[in-house]
């Protein structure tokens, strides 16, 4: 960390939420880069219903199972503790998934907490080890095809609609320039 711990620890801080955040939207969108920067090599994962090492983990979820067919995951805080070399952190997480069950398609929401342990290697905050946690899932039921519009009106462009790969927030990035921004 830093000679001033209190600025070391605000960094540090700072750089694991980054690393939370990124590995959420890497998620979200199947993003192998964003995912693979978010753990060591080395690192292990369980979910309760997965666990493995980190390359088992990258086999799982990129480019993900073709029945999960959206996912959102909303990140509530994030509290964090030294240890040692390591730093723990847990995250609390809203996640969203359509799945597809082969006769239909449903929603399901889950509440639960990210767990894991950061190294700084090399100057990089990443996640070693990442244990879920979950407190609560709802079944939300059959989906709503909201494909061609919401609350009964259309939308007027295609790139309305989110997706896990390809969606329209990479061009809205990319174009960095708001003037050509549409």
């Amino acid at each position: 960390m830093s000679e001033d711990p209190d600025l070391g620890m605000l960094l540090a801080h700072h750089r694991v939420r980054a690393c939370v955040v990124g590995l959420a939207r890497g998620e979200d969108r199947r993003d192998g880069e964003s995912v693979r920067a978010a753990f060591w090599p080395d690192a292990t994962v369980d979910f309760g219903i997965f666990a493995g090492s980190f390359d088992e983990y990258f086999a799982w979820v990129v480019p993900g199972s073709p029945a999960v067919l959206v996912t959102q995951h909303l990140l509530g805080q994030t509290h964090i503790e030294p240890a040692g070399d390591a730093l723990l952190a847990e995250t609390h997480v809203v996640a969203y998934h359509r799945v597809d069950m082969g006769t239909e398609e449903r929603d399901t929401v889950l509440g639960g907490r990210y767990l894991d342990r950061f190294e700084q290697r090399d100057g990089q905050w990443r996640i070693a080890e990442r244990t879920m946690l979950y407190d609560w899932f709802r079944d939300d039921g059959v989906s709503v095809d909201w494909s061609q519009g919401v609350m009964g009106t259309p939308f007027s462009d295609d790139r309305f609609t989110g997706k896990a790969a390809g969606d329209h927030s990479e061009a809205f990035f990319a174009a960095g320039d708001l003037a050509t921004r549409k």
